[in-house]
């Protein structure tokens, strides 16, 4: 049986990515919520989740050790980011006038507010919307095009290269909901909210070899 580990660094719904994993894999996989190193890297498969300020996220993975072990995974396991997740993934964000991240996929984190779509947006970007799917990956399978998940961010991830982009949102601006390169999938969206299409999302990555 495959083990998942949900990296728990204090930031996150991390209970209820882990109850959604349960369901998606239908008693098929162990989820393993855990900060411990060692258990994330015996696991076969690495849930990145998070909510709040990178700024923090960044700093609880220094505290606890895990920066190296991120980048291990993400070296070898198919490895999902979610939300927060996503974000720490690229290089810095607009937070707190420049906050550095993992730099492991090039690129910038933006605020909606700072001269980027519509004046007047609401922030932050709650509720569900559509997500368009801009190129096939494993993990859209069965998930219908245009299909609606749900957010909750103030941020959004720019990244350098178009081809990473496996999914884009409107508000006020058209921003990278979705992206993959090599084993990494990653999503500004909740999946474990976001009903069948999240479920479907993550049943497919438990089913996923990360190619």
């Amino acid at each position: 049986m495959d083990t998942v580990a949900v990296i728990d660094y204090g930031m996150g719904n991390i209970r209820s990515v882990s109850r959604a994993l349960e369901h998606a894999g239908e008693g098929g996989c162990k989820v393993v919520v855990t900060n411990r190193p060692g258990e994330i890297l015996a696991a076969q498969r690495v849930v990145f989740p998070g909510v709040g300020a990178l700024r923090d996220c960044i700093q609880e993975l220094q505290r606890l050790e895990l920066e190296e072990v991120i980048r291990e995974c993400i070296a070898s396991r198919p490895f999902l980011g979610i939300c927060l997740g996503m974000q720490a993934l690229l290089d810095s964000s607009e937070e707190n006038e420049g906050t550095p991240a993992l730099s492991i996929v090039p690129g910038t984190v933006r605020h909606f507010s700072a001269g980027h779509g519509e004046a007047r947006l609401k922030i932050p970007h709650m509720g569900w919307n559509h997500v368009h799917q801009t190129r096939p990956h494993a993990l859209w399978k069965d998930i219908p095009q245009d299909s609606r998940f749900y957010f909750v961010h103030s941020y959004f991830v720019c990244p350098d290269a178009p081809e990473v982009m496996v999914g884009t949102t409107d508000y006020g601006v058209q921003f990278t909901s979705a992206l993959a390169r090599d084993n990494i999938f990653a999503v500004q969206f909740h999946p474990e909210k976001s009903q069948q299409a999240g479920l479907t999302l993550l049943r497919n990555f438990l089913r996923w070899d990360g190619r």
